[in-house]
């Protein structure tokens, strides 16, 4: 099953450390590149979270937001930083004996100091176990959305992919005619120049001049890639390189029967080959 490189996916939970919520936003790209963002809190799990999206998304850009927000209304927790505060009644105490008839020093004025008091460090092991497993439901319904889009998407690839193999079928029922009336042409270009050649000898030259108009090849190997497109369409593992390549291939062909036709409607169903390889193209190049 294909999966498009589009997509978007938004999770959120609850719990007594806040609300956490995850955005994913996918595009096409060449390869895999990841912008991960989350707040400092959650800074300790970067590396798990980079590998977890990495390992469930082989190609696109991808943006990750990961935001924290605390419980509305919740009273932070303060204490008292007893290192800090147990240096500064040393330092005042030494300045005491140093100094004259000092004046006391308030607590109020110790609690001032930068770092005196501080907010109580959160116990945030729940929250990270919680971001976790919501990146990991977020990559769920990203996962579940870009598949649907490739669903629709195959659809649509192998609607072309049949108007393609009508394209090719048109042309090989006109391939005798055609030799026919190769045939035919030269034999009478022959007799307009008035002279008299071996027979075997103009047969010759007949059979090497229609072997360089030969597309027989090029149709077996259109036909042959169409039918990889659809083995690659309906494959377990990610079909976009393959697709990207088989489309170099398509092109290839279609320019080769263009470049060896000998005939109008040979020429415009060339034309109409790589119209519709293009069309391809344009949906090949958002699948991952």
């Amino acid at each position: 099953m294909i999966r498009s490189m589009t997509g978007f996916a938004r999770r959120e939970r609850q719990g007594a450390w806040g609300t956490l919520s995850c955005e994913l936003r996918t595009v096409n790209h060449r390869h895999l590149e990841l912008a991960l963002r989350l707040p400092d809190e959650l800074k300790s799990i970067e590396s798990e979270v980079r590998q977890l999206i990495g390992s469930q998304l082989r190609r696109g850009k991808v943006d990750a937001n990961l935001y924290l927000k605390s419980t509305a209304g919740s009273t932070p927790v303060i204490e008292l930083n007893a290192e800090l505060v147990a240096q500064l009644v040393r330092q005042v105490a030494e300045l005491h004996h140093q100094m004259a008839s000092p004046a006391p020093v308030s607590p109020l004025e110790v609690m001032r100091w930068p770092g005196v008091m501080r907010e109580a460090e959160k116990d945030l092991s729940p929250a990270l176990a919680s971001t976790v497993d919501l990146v990991r439901e977020a990559l769920q319904e990203l996962n579940e959305t870009r598949a649907r889009e490739g669903a629709r998407m195959r659809d649509v690839i192998l609607q072309r992919c049949t108007a393609l193999q009508s394209q090719v079928e048109a042309v090989k029922k006109r391939l005798p005619e055609l030799s026919a009336k190769l045939r035919a042409r030269i034999i009478e270009k022959v007799a307009q120049l008035g002279q008299t050649i071996d027979p075997s000898r103009l047969e010759q030259e007949i059979v090497l001049y229609a072997h360089k108009m030969d597309v027989d090849e090029e149709l077996d190997r259109l036909e042959s890639h169409l039918t990889e497109i659809v083995a690659a369409l309906d494959s377990s593992e990610p079909a976009g390189r393959r697709l990207d390549f088989l489309m170099q291939e398509l092109n290839r062909e279609a320019n080769t029967l263009s470049s060896k036709s000998q005939d109008v409607e040979t020429t415009r169903a060339a034309v109409d080959m790589k119209v519709i390889i293009e069309q391809i193209r344009e949906q090949v190049q958002n699948i991952e």
